[in-house]
Formats: structure tokens, sequence, C-alpha cells
């Protein structure tokens, strides 16, 4: 199933459930023997998300287990739709194409197309790519992927606003984007506004969620220092308290996401997309804990 035929069926009902994942490192593993596979059977014995979608490490480094993961897990674990991602920093376009040919094979068809972060131990590489907009567009006239994107609501971290940032994804939408899938936040206000931004620049693609559940407080501030989100007085009081607790920073980190995520579905968004970090514990607690999705 397409990503727009996911949101057409899902028009007003509950949002569309994603979750995101990362490979495991070993090349030569086997899905069903992973720790992966016992956290995703779990979670769909308790609820099934449409969408699952698979990340890779900066400049591609782990695109390879991401491929062969997406087509394992499309067809051992039961997800209406795999998504993986598509960085373009470092990346030729005939690398592109070749992981292109190599999803469609697996009857893959849809992927979430990125910039991508820099690697650490080479200088910045730009080759047929320089911002997300140009893999968009290049996928978008080869194939006939349906294409997601990332959103910032806080702005990217290399943007000069939030309104620059959202030029670029204006760009990113008319070079032929169907949905979004917003990095995470912390307060819902944050979404809303960004959502009112988008309306006022005509972009209404359905716009998918992202939540974070909390497990580790030094997970956290690492996770904000690279993506430059702030944290109010009232959500950095709340995860500090239970710092030296790592049952109780799981605690805190479901009772806040569950007060997210009811909100939103209150709300009518689109969809939810959790970042597990491939841990499904707080995902189906939060899941169970919000009356408005079954």
């Amino acid at each position: 199933m397409k990503l727009s035929s996911l949101f057409e069926k899902n028009q007003n009902k509950a949002p569309v459930i994603s979750i995101e994942i990362f490979p495991p490192k070993d090349p030569d593993f086997n899905i069903k023997k992973t720790n992966l596979y016992k956290e995703l059977d779990e979670l769909n014995s308790h609820f099934k998300p449409s969408l699952i979608s698979i990340t890779y490490g900066a400049g591609g480094s782990t695109c390879e287990n991401s491929n062969v993961l997406a087509k394992e897990i499309k067809e051992n674990c039961g997800f209406d739709i795999v998504m993986p991602h598509f960085t373009c920093v470092c990346s030729s376009k005939d690398l592109i194409e070749r992981h292109l040919s190599e999803i469609k094979e697996y009857k893959i068809e849809n992927i979430l197309a990125l910039r991508g972060d820099e690697p650490k131990d080479i200088d910045v590489c730009y080759k047929d790519f320089k911002y997300a907009s140009d893999l968009v567009d290049f996928i978008k006239n080869k194939t006939d992927f349906e294409i997601a994107v990332a959103g910032y609501p806080e702005g990217h971290i290399l943007s000069e606003s939030l309104n620059e940032d959202i030029k670029h994804l204006k760009t990113k939408v008319n070079n032929g984007a169907s949905a979004i899938f917003t990095q995470f936040f912390f307060e819902n206000e944050k979404f809303y506004n960004y959502l009112e931004l988008l309306d006022k620049n005509k972009i209404n693609l359905p716009v998918c969620a992202g939540i974070l559940p909390v497990i580790s407080y030094e997970g956290l501030l690492r996770m904000i220092r690279l993506s430059g989100i702030k944290l109010s007085n009232k959500a950095k009081c709340h995860f500090e308290k239970w710092q030296n607790s790592k049952e109780d920073t799981i605690k805190a980190g479901i009772e806040w996401a569950s007060q997210q995520v009811e909100d939103l579905a209150k709300n009518n968004v689109s969809g939810i997309h959790f970042y597990t970090l491939n841990k499904a514990y707080s995902t189906i607690e939060i899941l169970k804990n919000t009356k408005f999705i079954h």
C-alpha cells in the first residue's frame, strides 16, 4: 500500500500509527534471532502499527543492512507498509538508483527522503545532491515510489529560522512529497503552531507528529543537543527529577508522551510517529493509555 492510500483510507478515523527503528549492526543478522524481532512481535501482539520506517547511519553507513531489514520485516513481521530511509549526503545518483532498484525488487513502494547527517570522520561531502529536495526531485522523476519527507516543528538545527525551514519544506513538497513525518517534540502547542504555518504556506499533506518515548535522561540530553530542540522548564523538571533511576525515567517518559498522544488524537492529527529506539514497551504502554486509539 502507498502512503497516499493509507492516509486516504484512514481519513476521519484515529490517527495512523507508525514507528521508527534502526537496523542491527551485524551485516549477517537473521531477523528472527534478533532482539528487534522480539520487540516488533510484542508490539504487534498489542497494537499493529500501519507503518514502520527504517533509518540508517550518517552517510548511508548502514544502508545495506537497512534494505535487507526492510525485506525481512516485510516478509516476516506483517506490517502493511515498510518505509526505508534514503539520505543524500555523500550519496551519488548511481548509488541511490541501485538501492531504489533493490527495494523495488522487495515490493516496497514508499521511502522517506532525507538530507541526512554528515559523517563525523570525513569532510562534508556533496556529490550529486546537496538538499533533501534534490533527492525528492530525482526519485520522483525516476520512479513511481511515494516519498515522505521530514518536517521540523521547531525548525531544522541548520536553518536560520522556522520560516526559512518551511520554505525548504515547501520545495520538497513541490518536488513530489506525499507526506510529512516530523522530528519529535515535547510541547504539542509547537506542533499545532507548525500546522498553522504549513496551512499559511499552502502545504496540505498529511503530517505525522513525531513522539519520542524517553527511556534515558542522558539519551534525552544527547538527542536534544543533536536536534536543537528546546525543552520547556516543565518538561525539563519532569525528566530531571527521575534522572538517576532508569525505571522511573521510563515511567516519566510514558506519562509525558501519553498526555501528548491523547491530546494529538483528540485534535484529529493525521498520524503519530513513534521514535521507538528499537524498544516496544514504552510505545505499547502509551497506546494503552490513549483512549482515542484502539
